[in-house]
């Protein structure tokens, strides 16, 4: 019997992109590439911070891919001006579907578990629609390891008092989808992107040159090739009522 739906926040119930607008006001042109290098930037010292036992909370490693993002682009903010670009990821737009599908779920949890500090989720979640849609919003700030590191995932069942089994965890992001899988959660997938879409897309690009937004989609938003295949595939968040229904 499924106890829970947990989700992870960024990209499956607030949209990463949504920070494009105020990457592009900030240097008009560079929108999109500061947006797509950030956010891969983001994960990535997530990961590297991770392995080499250096954990600081994501607000520092989303300051700090930020600051890789603009200098490797050569662009120069004032502090305010980084602190404004900064403060969107508090500030992120959740996908349309996201209030319907949360609401329409009964009987079960719905709580957050997300790499995002504890005042990150707080300003993020308490400042959107869905402020009184998630019951509980979990930071892996607890235990100072990023997902898709185990001991993040743990905290499920510490703060929730549910088994891996009786969870169904809900991502969009592929190695978030393979390390709630490795550890024993049922997993939902969010496709958003179906490969051929994705494929296409880079087929009718390919006669000049990959958009910034494209090469993020083909790094970022497909299943992990990694052998940690999600239980339930989904094309979005709407989709989830019936899984809420059969739980």
């Amino acid at each position: 019997m499924i106890k829970a739906f947990v989700f992870d926040a960024y990209g499956t119930l607030f949209d990463v992109q949504s920070v494009a607008d105020v990457t592009e006001q900030a240097f008009p042109g560079h929108g999109e590439i500061i947006t797509q290098i950030w956010r891969m930037k983001q994960l990535e010292y997530s990961w590297l911070r991770s392995l080499m036992d250096d954990y600081r909370d994501f607000w520092t490693v989303t300051r700090e891919a930020l600051t890789y993002t603009l200098d490797v682009l050569g662009l120069s903010p004032t502090a305010t001006l980084f602190d404004d670009i900064a403060e969107a990821y508090n500030r992120l737009a959740p996908y349309p579907d996201a209030v319907a599908a949360l609401g329409g779920m009964s009987g079960v949890h719905r709580a957050i578990l997300s790499n995002g500090s504890p005042q990150m989720l707080d300003a993020l979640v308490g400042g959107s629609a869905l402020r009184d849609l998630i019951e509980t919003t979990i930071s892996v700030d607890e235990k100072r390891a990023f997902k898709p590191d185990p001991r993040a995932y743990e905290l499920v069942e510490e703060r929730l008092g549910v088994k891996p089994h009786e969870v169904i965890f809900v991502s969009s992001n592929g190695f978030d989808i393979a390390g709630a899988k490795r550890f024993g959660f049922r997993v939902a997938r969010i496709a958003r992107l179906p490969q051929a879409a994705l494929a296409q897309e880079v087929a009718e690009e390919m006669t000049g040159a990959l958009r910034p937004v494209t090469f993020y989609k083909a790094l970022r938003t497909q299943e992990e090739a990694l052998g940690y295949a999600p239980d339930f595939t989904v094309s979005s968040l709407a989709d989830l009522s019936r899984l809420a229904v059969a739980a």
